[in-house]
Formats: C-alpha cells, structure tokens, sequence
C-alpha cells in the first residue's frame, strides 16, 4: 500500500480513516505517562478530543510539542468499537480523525464513528 500522507481535505482524511483501519483491524493512538493524548475542541468549549489516525505514520507526526515524549501505540479495532467509543461516549470525549500535520480535522461524536465503522465492516 503506498503511503499517502494527509492533506488539507479534511473530509477526504476522515474518507480514508475507515477503509484503512478496517484493512489494518487496528487504529493509532499517542499514549504518554498521563494516559493517551488528549486537546481540547475547537468546536465545543470545554470538550476535549481523542485523536486518533488510520496509519501509524500519521500518528508518529505527531510526537512533539506537548506530545513529544508519547508512544505510538495500536488499538485493535474491535476493541476500540466495543469498548473505547463507548467509553468516550460516556466521558462525553470527541473523536478526533486523521487530523493533519497541522493537528486540523474532523472531531466527530464517538457514536457516529462506530455507525460508520459498522456500516464499513458489513
């Protein structure tokens, strides 16, 4: 599969998110001493956002700054459709897709995630 990295076009990101999990069985996450990297939306004031990309380059992009001293690490993706997306549901967290170099993308409700994860794997 050649590697394609993330552009300005958020909806086309989030697009790729689903297949590419789907083939990999697997998401990636940053994970630090503190737990896995959160921020807060830019969309809901006093929400924060899980990010979480489709490839594991994508996620390692991202180990600076605040995150510099975080691991990239895998979520099975069933795992993550049934425990992680409730889980975030319940502590009213978004889930942050395939964000871009720049940390801009879509911040979506983990509930519609796993529709769209469901719908992708029938």
């Amino acid at each position: 599969m050649e590697f394609e990295p993330l552009g300005d076009d958020f909806e086309e990101n989030c697009a790729r998110f689903l297949p590419e999990a789907v083939e990999q069985g697997c998401v990636w996450a940053l994970e630090g001493e503190e737990g896995f990297a959160l921020c807060e939306s830019e969309r809901r004031a006093d929400t924060d956002v899980m990010p979480f990309w489709s490839q594991r380059e994508f996620a390692e992009a991202h180990i600076a700054d605040d995150w510099a001293g975080y691991q990239v690490v895998p979520v099975d993706l069933e795992e993550f459709m049934d425990d992680w997306l409730e889980g975030m549901h319940e502590d009213v967290l978004l889930v942050g897709i395939n964000w871009n170099d720049e940390m801009e993308g879509e911040e979506i409700e983990p509930l519609d995630l796993l529709e769209q994860l469901e719908q992708e794997l029938d």
